[in-house]
């Protein structure tokens, strides 16, 4: 079902208290791009209610039952219209990194504000140190519920802003060219499966021990880049190495791209142990990564439909 802002106010006016009383709790879910349609699914497959926001409409495609709202939730007017009746908000919108600069932090406060005044939690899939500060200022005053989820690289099906494993890896892996590292492929270094993030965040969600708290969400044990990529390989049926993102240039590419440019000062993670510990997760929730094979064959078959272009 898809309602815009001026509906679902509407629609919100129009129940009495008893059928909002009988309803199932409302989650919203702010960002509709790799991780929110996951969260959408698994909260629908709980009998909840959801609601996707993006500034564009959202596409509920396969998502039968979900209502959409358009926002700019950087104003915080505007979002707490979109979150009206929320119980838990879900932050995963993320601006490509050439717009950190400009929208993080407007994005951040908007989304706090809205979810203040909603009387939502507010659950968070990682952010930078300066966006985390004014979200855990606002939790330590009492002014909001946060609970952080902070998640690794990206990798798994529809992960197309992932740093390694994205479309172009995919895209060369078909053609038989070895996957791109930014830094040293014999680092180790932990990767999300996408899947697993949207779990883990439903989790921090749905259960009261997450709330308030910081969590490393689920990851298989860390090894090197090199490995991983030799994973993807095998899942393609094909062998395929690893080659080194020559960090000159990159450099000079930037100098044309602003995201290559941006890129360029990521390459830090991969030039050293870049290692996710999970365990707190586990240890309270049960709950542990997908493994390898699966993940990566469910991976691999997306990667399939990319193409060779």
């Amino acid at each position: 079902m898809g309602l815009s802002l001026l509906n679902c106010k509407t629609y919100l006016e129009g129940m009495t208290s008893n059928e909002k009383a009988s309803k199932p709790p409302l989650h919203v879910i702010v960002g509709a791009g790799q991780i929110g349609p996951n969260i959408a699914a698994r909260l629908l497959e709980r009998g909840l209610r959801v609601r996707l926001v993006q500034r564009r409409t959202p596409s509920t495609a396969g998502l039968a039952g979900v209502e959409t709202a358009r926002a700019d939730v950087s104003d915080p007017d505007s979002a707490a219209r979109a979150f009206e009746g929320a119980s838990v908000v879900y932050h995963t919108a993320n601006p490509v990194y050439t717009e950190w600069p400009r929208l993080l932090l407007p994005l951040t406060r908007g989304i706090a504000a809205g979810a203040t005044r909603a009387g939502a939690h507010l659950v968070v899939l990682e952010l930078r140190a300066e966006a985390a500060h004014v979200l855990l200022t606002a939790r330590d005053r009492g002014e909001l519920a946060v609970t952080i989820g902070r998640a690794s690289d990206f990798f798994g099906p529809g992960a197309t802003l992932s740093a390694i494993f994205g479309p172009r890896f995919w895209q060369r892996a078909l053609r038989g060219k070895p996957g791109e590292v930014f830094g040293d492929p014999n680092q180790p270094h932990s990767y999300s499966y996408v899947r697993d993030v949207a779990d883990a965040l439903v989790t921090l969600g749905t259960d009261e021990r997450a709330k308030n708290r910081l969590w490393h969400l689920p990851v298989n044990p860390a090894e090197p880049t090199r490995t991983t990529i030799a994973r993807a390989a095998r899942a393609l049926g094909i062998e395929l190495g690893a080659k080194r993102f020559a960090p000159r240039l990159l450099s000079l590419l930037g100098v044309v791209s602003p995201m290559l440019r941006e890129v360029a000062e990521m390459t830090y993670q991969w030039e050293a142990p870049f290692v996710l510990d999970d365990s707190r997760f586990r240890d309270t929730f049960g709950v542990t990564a997908t493994p390898w094979d699966p993940a990566m064959n469910e991976t691999a078959a997306w990667g399939r439909t990319l193409g060779r272009s």
